[in-house]
């Protein structure tokens, strides 16, 4: 089979497509033959190896190179053979989920609890959209965050991959949402459930005087104390990502908005879906409200496979609109 190979941290066009041997389902695992994949930030980290401090933490950041040969965490496909215990799933299946690797491939084996059959009316590439970006809006909202029918929330970097989701799933879920975002994309975020959009290169939204009880901050523009301001007593600040950087950045914001936690009267709390248990359960969910017309991806741009490093040079430029999908195969 093909796959996009990543030997050492580089730039896109260190990515090589190559013949590699096709996966064998082990215990437990569905061999998927992928029909789509999406890119992602989760991807351009792990291709460029930062932020650098990532390399020293035990992830899958080596500290010479990178513990994932072949990215690509979100698939759609069909499943092609399946391995010994594999109860949920036969071959010609169609199915979506987020292996966390292999989905720049023509093949992927994927655990079954990282699997759920993909949602009726959507197409492969609009199911390939789903898996990360939709698990982290549902995780900061639902899991981290709390949220409540009748709360008022913060979307910041609502124009995004996990924003788009997560302006439609606080809607979903009863609240009364505003989305941070550029000025081209504020019609798109209305459309999509924001009752109110700021534009941020006309406001700051932690100066806008209005208080919230749950900020979903995937932008990561504004300081800790800052986005305090916003926060209703009791409110909760979930930290999704931040702006890119060489040495520490976004893990560094992060880190100090985490470190600010037990001295505020506020929540703040870590969305990350990565070390998330359960995804399927949360893919689950996620077809649900898909099926019963809450939730629609938005993409932004569609690459064929063989321009997938294309494609993750237009995800690092940062302006995508939602989602950046790929089409593997006929």
């Amino acid at each position: 089979m093909k796959a996009f190979v990543l030997r050492s941290y580089g730039s896109p066009g260190d990515l090589r497509l190559t013949d590699v041997d096709r996966p064998v389902p082990g215990d437990g695992e569905v061999l998927v033959r992928v029909r789509a994949t999406s890119v992602q930030p989760y991807d351009w980290h792990h291709m460029r190896g930062r932020p650098y401090v990532a390399r020293l933490m035990g992830g899958t950041l080596g500290p010479r190179g990178p513990k994932i040969d072949i990215l690509g965490a979100d698939i759609a496909g069909q499943v092609e053979a399946v391995g010994a215990n594999v109860t949920k799933f036969r071959p010609g299946d169609e199915v979506y989920g987020m292996p966390k690797r292999g989905g720049f491939a023509e093949y992927v084996c994927v655990r079954e609890d990282e699997l759920a059959p993909k949602p009726h009316g959507l197409s492969f590439e609009q199911a390939a959209a789903v898996p990360m970006a939709a698990c982290t809006a549902l995780l900061g909202l639902r899991d981290a965050g709390r949220i409540e029918s009748g709360h008022k929330v913060l979307v910041n970097g609502a124009s995004g991959g996990v924003g788009t989701f997560a302006v439609q799933l606080a809607r979903a879920f009863g609240a009364k949402v505003t989305g941070v975002c550029g000025p081209r994309n504020a019609d798109l975020v209305r459309s999509i459930g924001a009752q109110e959009v700021i534009d941020y290169t006309r406001q700051d939204f932690t100066r806008s005087g209005q208080r919230y009880d749950l900020l979903l901050d995937n932008a990561g523009g504004r300081s800790a104390p800052a986005c305090r301001r916003v926060l209703a007593p009791g409110g909760t600040h979930v930290v999704v990502g931040g702006p890119a950087g060489r040495w520490l950045q976004p893990a560094g914001h992060a880190f100090a908005t985490l470190a600010l936690g037990p001295f505020v009267p506020q929540r703040v709390v870590l969305a990350d879906v990565v070390g998330c248990p359960d995804i399927r359960s949360r893919l689950l969910t996620l077809t649900e409200l898909i099926e019963a017309g809450s939730l629609t991806p938005v993409i932004d741009r569609r690459y064929p496979f063989e321009q997938i490093p294309d494609a993750i040079a237009y995800a690092e430029e940062g302006h995508a609109t939602g989602k950046i999908v790929v089409t593997v195969g006929a």
